[in-house]
């Protein structure tokens, strides 16, 4: 049994630990939320997921992050396009991996 683990969420992987807090792609969930796409537990590594594992966290808030600007432009043509994108992200609280 590691101090660590990597799982996959949202198509991105996230390594962490007990008490860590981090942003995710938005969940639809409020209290716990348990993660089975473990693909690493300290040293022991999936194929392609670790049986039995599961990462325990907590819902912490529901927000969205900072705005991204997207410009494009096409140069001698008077073509500029300005948009700004504002992802949904949920942010959690490790309580605890289970191996």
């Amino acid at each position: 049994m590691g101090n660590f683990a990597i799982f996959q969420t949202g198509g991105k992987q996230y390594r962490v630990q007990a008490g860590d807090t981090i942003k995710v792609e938005k969940l639809d969930a409020s209290g716990d939320v348990e993660f089975d796409k473990i693909l690493m537990v300290g040293d022991k590594i999936g194929n392609p997921y670790v049986d039995g594992a599961r990462v325990i966290a907590t819902v912490v808030e529901q927000k969205r992050d900072d705005k991204v600007l997207v410009f494009k432009k096409k140069r001698r043509q008077n073509y500029r396009r300005t948009r700004g994108h504002r992802q949904y992200l949920t942010v959690l609280k490790i309580k605890e991996i289970r191996a």
